[in-house]
């Protein structure tokens, strides 16, 4: 609807009350940060934040993540402050009660009559696992310019939100040897997770994607390598150090068995004494088609290890039969992937298309038998378009009538 009063008539528009307003040159030399209803507490509180204790995030820690939660009111890395003034806190074992002496230790197993033989060998390699991870933690110190490592309480992004903590994922140099050593020298994929620590589908899934990063390189694709160190840089890595005593740093936990749903249910199964009820047997009882927890696990090469451990083996002999494993099942996918091939090669023939090849496989309608209701296995047509199940016609008894 048009104003009733037209602007033009009035003999000064400045005098109106809807033309009451600053003028244009003030609206734009004005600067907006500098205007005096902005200078809010909240920006003066920001302001004397990123001058205090915000100055220690414009230069970020090498090899830490760097998050707020690792730094106290005053901007000093929390960590680092608690190892210079040694008042306790969270320290390590290792700080916080000297190690004892190794030959003084294994004189004292040695000396004790209350020990046997498989005790004293137990202690000996507690002593040292202990060792190894007291100088791989020295060594991480050094790569780590003498920072200490992230604690728990460090390794969350958002203050406000206590039950998150950044997990740790592959550096870049690790995934460079997963790549070469499952590609280049051709190692399966359950070996190298095995020597590396790392669960066998992001084995497969760092695999494919060096894969992909190889062929475009070779293309000339660019890719995004800020964006990547970047982000290796705000979160915490498991390194890999080749030069040193310890270069394998344990990812994750690499051989968890997921719960099947066949084995949520509560089942009493009564059973003899004198027989040997084995995992087999308890799987055999939750369904026929069930394997047990040894054959389901990722790497069952590691249950064959320790097993071999517990039986006296050396770690020569341990490394031998587990080579001679490794070379048998190999040879045996090969044999498999071979009879594959040669009977795809006998019983189908290929049609080159212009966009797909086209396969072709005869069968035999004689497989579903005479009435059609045979099954001999999946293989047969009448299997899925054959002669239709009899489940809802009347009169059919779909019971059993007699026992064999």
């Amino acid at each position: 609807m048009p104003p009733r009063i037209s602007p033009s008539r009035l003999s000064h528009p400045e005098t109106c009350q809807c033309f009451r307003t600053r003028p244009c040159e003030a609206l734009v030399n004005r600067q907006f940060h500098a205007s005096a209803r902005h200078e809010t507490l909240l920006r003066r509180d920001m302001w004397k934040w990123l001058k205090g204790p915000g100055k220690a995030f414009r230069k970020p820690l090498p090899s830490s993540t760097n998050y707020l939660g690792a730094y106290d009111k005053q901007g000093q890395l929390a960590r680092m402050k608690m190892r210079n003034d040694g008042d306790g806190g969270e320290r390590t074992s290792r700080e916080a009660e000297p190690m004892e002496d190794e030959d003084a230790a294994a004189r004292r197993d040695m000396e004790d009559e209350g020990l046997s033989e498989d005790d004293r060998t137990l202690r000996a390699e507690q002593r040292a696992m202990a060792r190894a991870t007291r100088d791989a933690d020295v060594e991480e110190m050094d790569d780590r310019e003498g920072i200490p490592k992230e604690r728990l309480t460090d390794l969350r992004p958002y203050p406000l939100n206590q039950a998150f903590r950044s997990q740790s994922v592959l550096s870049e140099d690790l995934r460079e040897m997963i790549y070469m050593q499952a590609v280049e020298n051709g190692h399966d994929l359950a070996s190298v997770a095995a020597t590396f620590g790392v669960d066998i589908r992001r084995v497969a899934a760092v695999v494919r994607l060096k894969t992909v990063e190889k062929e475009w390189e070779a293309e000339g694709k660019p890719l995004a390598k800020p964006y990547s160190t970047a982000m290796l840089n705000m979160l915490p890595t498991t390194p890999f150090r080749p030069n040193t005593k310890n270069p394998v740093t344990p990812h994750e936990p690499i051989n968890d068995l997921p719960v099947h749903p066949h084995t949520r249910a509560q089942i009493f199964h009564p059973t003899s004494e004198s027989r040997s009820f084995t995992r087999a047997d308890a799987a055999k009882i939750f369904d026929r088609k069930l394997l047990p927890a040894d054959d389901r696990i990722p790497l069952p090469m590691l249950v064959d290890l320790e097993r071999w451990k517990l039986q006296g083996l050396d770690r020569a002999a341990r490394g031998k039969l587990q080579v001679e494993k490794d070379t048998a099942a190999r040879e045996l996918a090969e044999n498999k992937e071979r009879k594959r091939i040669a009977w795809e090669q006998k019983t189908q023939r290929t049609v080159p298309g212009r966009r797909w090849d086209f396969k072709f496989q005869d069968v035999s309608a004689e497989q579903v038998g005479k009435d059609g209701r045979a099954l001999p296995g999946r293989d047969a047509v009448g299997m899925r378009y054959g002669f239709p199940h009899v489940d809802r016609k009347r009169g059919v008894v779909k019971i059993p009538t007699s026992v064999e």
